[in-house]
């Protein structure tokens, strides 16, 4: 009974002290992080939902904004036809481009890992489109998909392919764009996974007689859990970011047939001066990539391994 009091008394006072300094310490190394996160994350997100909530466009310059409530989000989902085919393009695209990338980033991992000659080369070379701006890469793919003398139609004689004016084509153009940019990128995340991995593992695997199939799925793919989880939510949150690629290369066209909901929000904020519906935009993409977010997290990392 002694002993059982003994170890519920309070804190010292020398032991509240302490806590307190490490505490404090703590925030005001967190407080410069806090801050910008404040300014460039959390203001944002709160303006636009206060915004979200008024009509805010040409015929309010007089007046200013007007209180609507949630009639912005009504006329989003029963009335905008845009916006459907908008939200419909985005998750073509990431429904596409998150697993391609994941599978071509992972094979670009394996390869680069285990090549002899030249492994500094061989990383480079696929983390290079990475480096590339945005409207450098739009340009990129803008030449090689022209038909006049684009690099596709050169190769293949073929001038009568029109990718970027098909509506049945251009969105899998901008997937294949994407992909391009992003895979070199995710590839880092995964070899810096694969080189975590303890190798008595694979001898341990090779010893009992196990295929290189066999080790990938029971070895390497369930260690290499943590990362898939966070580059899942990196390139998911990429799917909804297309901007730039998308004001060089179509925008948004033909017949919105490769519009995507930020480049919407880019619409309705600057070509029509409508605020309160492209902040109605933003606070839909939030939620939406919230809510992948939490379910990726919370389904995935039940599954997921610690090394």
């Amino acid at each position: 009974m002694t002993a059982l009091t003994k170890d519920r008394r309070l804190p010292s006072l020398r032991d509240r002290r302490k806590m307190w300094r490490n505490t404090r310490l703590a925030w005001m190394l967190l407080l410069p992080s806090f801050i910008f996160l404040a300014m460039f994350t959390f203001y944002p997100i709160g303006y636009s939902i206060w915004n979200s909530l008024y009509k805010d466009n040409n015929a309010t310059i007089r007046t200013g904004p007007v209180y609507i409530g949630i009639q912005n989000y009504i006329t989003l989902f029963t009335k905008d036809k845009i916006f459907a085919e908008a939200f419909k393009n985005n998750i073509i695209v990431a429904l596409v481009t998150v697993p391609t990338s994941i599978m071509l980033a992972i094979m670009m991992a394996l390869f680069a890992n285990r090549v002899k000659i030249g492994k500094g080369l061989v990383r480079v070379s696929f983390f290079y489109p990475t480096l590339l701006p945005m409207v450098a890469v739009a340009n990129i793919w803008l030449f090689i998909y022209t038909p006049s003398y684009g690099m596709l139609g050169y190769i293949f004689n073929n001038n009568t392919w029109h990718f970027l004016t098909d509506p049945n084509a251009v969105l899998w153009a901008l997937i294949v764009m994407l992909i391009w940019k992003q895979a070199g990128y995710v590839m880092v995340f995964f070899i810096s996974g694969l080189q975590n991995i303890n190798t008595e593992l694979y001898e341990a695997a090779t010893i009992d007689g196990a295929n290189p199939t066999q080790i990938f799925w029971r070895i390497t793919w369930p260690m290499l859990m943590p990362t898939t989880l966070y580059v899942m939510i990196i390139t998911m949150t990429n799917a909804f970011k297309m901007v730039d690629h998308l004001y060089i290369l179509t925008k948004g066209g033909p017949g919105n047939a490769s519009n995507m909901l930020l480049f919407y929000v880019y619409q309705k904020a600057f070509d029509q001066t409508n605020y309160g519906m492209a902040s109605a935009i933003t606070v839909v993409v939030i939620v939406l990539l919230l809510i992948i977010t939490c379910v990726q997290f919370f389904t995935q990392d039940k599954r997921t391994f610690y090394a």
